[in-house]
């Protein structure tokens, strides 16, 4: 039996928190997310295993498709949902309830398509002996 009761970081509550793709520890921004007027300042290297967060200038260009694809899929379910499952047909209604989600997601879609894209094609994996206390 192991001495130490030490549990792998979930990929999923490393995600979710914003944290750092190889040791699962170190935040990637340096405000929180209701700050919108720092909302994209990010921490250069993470705290804990020192990854260089930029891998090169202008990665995270990349991450505006990630954004992208998170718009889209919230635009379609939206439209689902109000046509089909609650059978709203006024284009004025989908109108609002798209601006308003949108306005409140698209902060949440930023930061997001660039802690997925760092983990997609900065091709980082997690490595546990990165995880120093």
């Amino acid at each position: 039996m192991c001495a130490q009761n030490h549990k792998r970081p979930s990929w999923l509550r490393a995600f979710a928190g914003e944290r750092c793709p190889q040791c699962r520890k170190g935040k990637m921004y340096k405000y929180p997310i209701w700050n919108l007027g720092k909302l994209l300042e990010m921490n250069p290297n993470c705290s804990v295993c020192d990854l260089k967060f930029e891998r090169e200038t202008g990665f995270y260009y990349g991450a505006m498709y990630v954004s992208y694809a998170f718009t889209v899929a919230t635009l379609v379910s939206e439209f689902l949902l109000l046509s089909s499952v609650l059978n709203i047909q006024d284009p004025d209604i989908w109108f609002l309830v798209i601006i308003a989600s949108l306005a409140l997601l698209l902060p949440i879609f930023f930061r997001y398509s660039r802690v997925l894209y760092i983990r997609m094609a900065g091709q980082i994996r997690y490595d546990p002996k990165t995880e120093q206390n």
